[in-house]
């Protein structure tokens, strides 16, 4: 007899949602050898590494080549220095209080929702909203939380909140209690975002349920409206009731150098199957000291030095580069005449097919206009009839996409 496998991972699709598309790209490319593809699917960044960035990430390399300042494993937490940082620059200026040993320092916010859901029971119901960004789902599939898939694209096992068009992408409360809340705010996929009022309903959600939300703020720096928070601890009650999650990726190009944080106040606990209750904290940390050696020292400098003066200048500017691009996008989806949605506070544009399913129309846009996009259908079922767009590549690119889209009868 041969070695059993995990069984939940039979349970997934054969592919990831980004793996299908450059398979796709990929096989119109090989056919297609002349043709000029424009991605606008996959959200990653094309504007370099801040100057502040790049300089303190040599001056930290350059310590590691000097005995006296040369660094080995680090605190699996994160260094001081950066979660001081972290804390004094993100979190204190909007009124949330924050120790160090809450903050945690990590490769990846993908990284960090995917592996928070070990240390809660297998047990627990989870609650998704739909469209989603699939590591939330497929993780809790992984663990044994999601059960087989059903002929709609839907786990058994979990909860799914849709947000469509008509209730404007807010997801609902559950009608029933579940234990484990994943929300993204501002959204990846559909580019909308949650007023203090409607992420307060969550947070009593939460508490009146004894639930844990599993907060992904990674799109935060691009919030340009007021009455949109900036952090789930803005709301009176969170630091009993979520975790938070927050990366560098998008805020300051970081998405090949890998690095994020995720906040777990020492408010919140969690029960064992006796009552008995739990700092979610110390868990999390044990997980951590067991499984992560850290981020690396010259990585964890050039983070810090996205918080000088210089360093946020140029983060702003390529934030509002990629916010100009959105609105470029929006323009010109309008124009089009296609309905489209998201786009003010990220930099993401859900955008309604025009008669046609989410791959069908992924199709015509490689096939007739040469640009990439992703399928809603790909983030869940209420993704289905929908693409999303990222505002993440060139201006040059950007326009001539759209200029391309616009020529294109629908």
């Amino acid at each position: 007899m041969l070695t059993l496998i995990n069984e939940n991972y039979l349970h997934l699709e054969e592919s990831y949602l980004f793996s299908k598309i450059n398979q796709k790209v990929e096989d119109y490319q090989g056919k297609n050898p002349e043709a000029n593809i424009i991605s606008m699917g996959i959200g990653d960044v094309t504007r370099p590494l801040p100057h502040a960035v790049i300089e303190a990430f040599h001056r930290a390399v350059d310590e590691m080549a000097e005995k006296e300042t040369f660094k080995g494993y680090g605190p699996e937490q994160g260094y001081p220095f950066l979660r001081r940082a972290i804390i004094e620059n993100d979190y204190k200026p909007r009124g949330v209080k924050l120790s160090l040993g809450e903050v945690f320092i990590s490769d990846g916010a993908k990284c960090d929702t995917a592996n928070i859901q070990e240390i809660f029971s297998k047990d627990n119901k989870v609650a998704i909203t739909d469209p989603v960004y699939p590591v939330y789902v497929e993780s809790n599939v992984m663990a044994g939380r999601g059960g087989p898939l059903d002929k709609e694209g839907r786990y058994k096992n979990i909860t799914y909140l849709p947000c469509t068009a008509e209730n404007n992408f807010q997801p609902p409360l559950p009608e029933e209690r579940v234990d484990l809340i994943y929300l993204c705010y501002p959204n990846n996929p559909t580019g909308t975002s949650l007023t203090k009022d409607q992420l307060r309903e969550w947070v009593d959600y939460a508490m009146d349920n004894k639930s844990i939300i599993l907060f992904d703020g990674a799109y935060e720096a691009y919030i340009q409206e007021e009455r949109i928070p900036h952090s789930i601890y803005e709301i009176e009650g969170a630091r009993e009731v979520a975790i938070e999650f927050r990366s560098f990726s998008k805020t300051a190009g970081f998405t090949g150098v890998r690095c994020a944080y995720t906040i777990v106040p020492e408010e919140l606990e969690a029960e064992d199957t006796q009552g008995k209750t739990h700092q979610v904290n110390r868990l999390w940390n044990r997980r951590q000291t067991t499984k992560f050696n850290g981020v690396s020292y010259p990585v964890q400098v050039a983070a810090a030095a996205t918080y000088t003066k210089r360093g946020q200048r140029e983060i702003q500017e390529s934030i509002g580069y990629y916010m100009e691009n959105a609105r470029i996008i929006r323009e010109n989806l309008k124009e089009a005449g296609l309905e489209y949605y998201g786009g003010v506070n990220a930099p993401y544009i859900w955008v309604k097919t025009p008669g046609m399913s989410s791959w069908e129309f992924f199709d015509k846009l490689l096939e007739e206009a040469q640009v990439v996009v992703t399928p809603g259908t790909g983030f869940g079922p209420h993704g289905e009839g929908y693409i999303r767009i990222s505002a993440f590549n060139s201006r040059k690119n950007t326009e001539r996409a759209m200029e391309r889209i616009k020529g294109l009868e629908f």
